[in-house]
């Protein structure tokens, strides 16, 4: 029985990967691009299709049946705003497109666990990049318009904790660097710096499953302005006085 499980699951896999570049085109629908490019979020209108990023909702034809194989819209001048392939409705491959024709987002399948979805900004340039597990976001870059990286997250395939979480302003400099130390005991470094990127505070920080929440745990060293130093010692979020 297995073997069956795994054997239909391979051939839909094949399946939508050979259809990366074949198949029939339902017609098309014309959409305002004022209406579906939000200028924050981008076009966002196609996630809730999306069942491997936990979209639940089904397109269906223009006879009522749900969506099968490539279907295409474009933007009311003409130009593409969307080629996606379905199965039952539900997308499995697709990119977006800003009416200037660079791709605003692009979702494949990478493996029978991981997908990856990338968007872009209206020049082209990478603005994110995300890779799901399981249905969770469990790497998550976000990148400035001169490409510096903005955010960096990453957690375990279970999304119990995270592996590591970065922030960086836009010319490069630090905000704060936050990475696991010790997977058993979910034990962390973290750095915090100021605005000009000069370091603040640094210490550790240890998981508490019971609360979901990161902890100080260890001894701390402070910085001042001049660069002068205070230890601080911490135990499960609180401050230990001397």
């Amino acid at each position: 029985m297995k073997k069956i499980i795994f054997l239909i699951v391979f051939i839909s896999f094949i399946k939508l990967s050979f259809a990366q570049g074949f198949g029939k085109e339902a017609p098309l629908t014309k959409y305002s691009a004022a209406k579906v490019v939000d200028p924050v979020y981008g076009i966002t209108m196609y996630e809730k299709l999306n069942a491997k990023i936990g979209g639940d909702s089904v397109r269906h034809d223009r006879k009522g049946y749900a969506c099968q194989e490539w279907v295409q819209d474009i933007y009311e001048s003409g130009k593409i705003l969307h080629r996606g392939y379905y199965e039952d409705g539900q997308l499995k491959i697709y990119k977006n497109y800003y009416e200037n024709g660079t791709v605003e987002r692009s979702f494949k399948q990478l493996d029978f666990k991981r997908c990856n979805m990338q968007l872009f900004y209206p020049d082209g340039k990478l603005k994110s990049e995300i890779t799901y597990y399981d249905g969770s976001p469990q790497i998550w870059t976000d990148y400035y318009p001169n490409g510096q990286i903005e955010y960096y997250e990453e957690n375990t395939k279970d999304m119990e904790c995270l592996v590591a979480r970065k922030s960086y302003a836009e010319n490069g400099k630090p905000q704060e660097i936050f990475e696991l130390l010790d997977p058993k005991k979910k034990k962390y470094n973290k750095k915090e710096y100021d605005e000009n990127g000069k370091l603040k505070a640094e210490g550790t920080m240890k998981y508490n499953a019971s609360l979901i929440d990161y902890q100080r745990d260890g001894i701390w060293t402070i910085y001042d302005e001049k660069g002068n130093t205070t230890k601080e010692k911490w135990v499960k979020g609180e401050q230990v006085k001397n």
